[in-house]
């Protein structure tokens, strides 16, 4: 027969020990603080400047034409845009050839690489976030347009039906 080791002093001690922590002397821990904490260093970090309704955007749909598009928020990586719901959406990793128009007629090309999409029943549009394509066309200059967007947001002001002066005979 082997040996037999006898914890019933082993045991008691833990039952004592486990006792005492019922009286109040551990301490209690906030987890929402905690959790708060990982959820603000877990949140995107690049600064998004949000476009809705500020600048005319279009994806060039190849032997279709121009698909209006409302440009949602701008980063330095990439954009969110929403399409109308029923002229349906893009898929994840699709490349799309994008304008940004100035005016009617000017306007800067990029090309972006859809990273996700949502749908908005209430609203009737499909969201997508999507990346810049490095490499392609106009990096360097939508690195500056990127960088005015997010200069010119923060003054921007809106015109409440301001009278124009009238030409003068």
């Amino acid at each position: 027969m082997g040996k037999v080791l006898d914890i019933t002093e082993r045991l008691n001690g833990l039952k004592n020990n486990s006792n005492q922590g019922l009286g109040g002397k551990a301490p209690i821990l906030d987890m929402t603080e905690a959790r708060q904490a990982i959820l603000s260093r877990e949140r995107r970090q690049v600064k998004r400047t949000i476009l809705t309704e500020f600048i005319g955007a279009f994806a060039v749909l190849p032997e279709r034409g121009l698909l209006k598009v409302t440009l949602y928020d701008i980063s330095e990586n990439g954009i969110s845009f929403d399409v109308e719901l029923a002229q349906g959406g893009f898929t994840e990793g699709e490349e799309i050839a994008m304008r940004v128009y100035l005016n009617h007629k000017t306007y800067f090309p990029f090309v972006m690489k859809v990273t996700n999409s949502r749908v908005f029943d209430i609203e009737g549009i499909i969201r997508h976030g999507a990346n810049f394509v490095k490499g392609t066309v106009n990096d360097v200059a939508l690195h500056h347009f990127v960088r005015f967007i997010e200069t010119v947001s923060a003054s921007l002001k809106t015109d409440d039906g301001d009278i124009q002066v009238s030409n003068i005979s």
